[in-house]
């Protein structure tokens, strides 16, 4: 989006501002959800998700915001690939990153399909969408950084 959306907010304040509307489609799946500083959606049970940004300076400031979300997990598998530190668990209150994380299957019972059908309805009715599809050239130029550059070991195995 571009970088004027959140001018004026504060780091802080732009996740929850550009995070509400999924609090909103939580609602309306009769999950009961909450922004929690800096970067989670909480409910009594546990994390469902998590934001992260990234602000792209110069002439055509955008900021790229996305939400990712836990529909169903393996908590066991989790702990296997995760490096959770032990700062982030206390920031949180909880001693096990296990208990901490409760997936939209078990709190919704939709199915995947369902839950992502909300979410769309649930952004449609707050800001309208248009439909759109990808060009014969916007995929051609997709499978070609691809192939030349997204699944080079210098790409894939580099740490920022």
């Amino acid at each position: 989006m571009p970088d004027a959306l959140v001018q004026g907010l504060s780091f802080a304040d732009s996740y929850a501002y550009l995070d509400d509307w999924v609090l909103g489609a939580l609602e309306g799946m009769g999950v009961k959800a909450w922004y929690q500083p800096l970067n989670d959606i909480a409910t009594e049970s546990g994390k469902i998700a998590g934001a992260a940004q990234k602000r792209l300076v110069g002439s055509a400031g955008a900021v790229l915001h996305h939400v990712t979300m836990a529909y169903d997990i393996d908590a066991d598998k989790m702990l296997d690939v995760l490096r959770i530190g032990k700062e982030k668990l206390s920031d949180k209150g909880t001693k096990s990153a296990k208990k901490r994380v409760d997936p939209l299957r078990r709190q919704t019972g939709l199915p995947r399909a369902g839950v992502i059908e909300k979410m769309i309805e649930s952004f449609r009715g707050r800001y309208g969408l248009t439909a759109g599809s990808v060009t014969p050239e916007e995929m051609a130029r997709a499978e070609e950084l691809a192939a030349t550059k997204f699944s080079s070991a210098e790409w894939t195995a580099r740490v920022p």
